[in-house]
């Protein structure tokens, strides 16, 4: 049987709208249960480095995922673990990565110390690849001690438009601003010869990232518990990297249709365009294993005034972006 004229003219038009609609990353991004996400832009490849969620004794290593459009991502499996890092043990959390001459250097979180005498805190691995293998920069933490209340976990590097580096870092409700020696190797006091300043706005839990959008400093932390349906994520503006950072309020939280826990996220800034994206965990709808967490992305904009616009958490996530186009 023939089709006729109009059908094939209806099917090609059908077909042209679907050429015509962009490929969607889909939430989550990546396949597993991954929180924590560390995302960010190297050349032009998309890159995220989460903690792989799991029990903490089972947190030995960590994954990374890389993408040429925020839909096809291909997974690098255990681009360190803690045979690399002697002094690990447990609880490899909350990367954090920076490309400085040449090198590319990944903080991260270990052991989960409960307090300045045990061994753990806050480590670099370093490589020549994004993609790793990372081995132990230091051979021991970079930060292992309790300052101003804050859990050496969390770790956010934050390079400024001087070219200085700073460490944000800090769980159980403190977070600490301090500026890093240029090789990485440790700290540099400041002015008034203070190492470690405390920055902790209103509500803060953990989870602190910053990034500077005309002129302002944009800090933004995670609020409630992690492992509960309230985990969200809150900002404030400043004039510095050092505030003060008085609390605006909560852009990323739960939607009870879509999922749930929605927080502990990171930012991407497209180069050269006011185009941004955040990346953050969340946990689907039914799932009461505090350990099911995935990672997921959506557009962030702000308003007129310079303030973000709440986000909506979404299933379809966002429309493929090539960087090299």
């Amino acid at each position: 049987m023939k089709i006729s004229s109009v059908c094939l003219i209806f099917f090609l038009f059908i077909g042209h709208l679907a050429a015509q609609q962009p490929r969607m990353s889909g939430n989550p991004i990546i396949k597993g249960w991954y929180a924590d996400p560390e995302g960010t832009i190297f050349g032009n490849q998309y890159w995220i480095y989460p903690t792989y969620s799991a029990p903490y004794d089972e947190q030995v290593f960590l994954d990374a995922f890389s993408s040429p459009n925020l839909v096809d991502w291909q997974k690098h499996p255990r681009i360190i673990d803690t045979s690399a890092v002697k002094w690990a043990h447990r609880a490899m959390w909350a990367p954090a990565i920076v490309k400085k001459d040449n090198h590319y250097f990944l903080f991260f979180a270990a052991n989960d110390i409960q307090h300045s005498d045990q061994e753990g805190g806050i480590g670099i691995g370093i490589s020549d690849r994004p993609d790793g293998p990372y081995k132990d920069y230091l051979g021991k933490p970079l930060l292992n001690k309790f300052h101003h209340g804050a859990q050496p976990i969390d770790q956010f590097v934050f390079h400024d438009k001087d070219g200085r580096y700073y460490l944000i870092y800090g769980g159980w409700g403190h977070c600490n601003i301090a500026r890093l020696k240029d090789d990485f190797t440790g700290f540099l006091p400041f002015k008034d010869g203070i190492v470690f300043k405390e920055i902790t706005p209103e509500d803060y839990v953990e989870g602190p990232d910053m990034f500077v959008r005309h002129g302002k400093y944009y800090f933004m932390w995670s609020e409630g518990g992690w492992g509960g349906p309230n985990y969200r994520v809150a900002y404030a503006m400043a004039d510095s990297p050092f505030g003060p950072f008085k609390r605006i309020g909560v852009i990323l939280k739960q939607d009870p249709h879509v999922a749930t826990g929605a927080g502990h996220h990171s930012v991407i800034k497209i180069p050269g365009k006011d185009e941004w994206y955040i990346v953050y965990h969340r946990r689907p709808l039914g799932e009461t294993d505090a350990n099911h967490r995935v990672t997921c992305i959506d557009r962030m904009y702000f308003d007129a005034r310079g303030f973000i616009v709440p986000v909506k958490i979404t299933r379809e996530g966002v429309a493929e972006r090539d960087l090299s186009k």
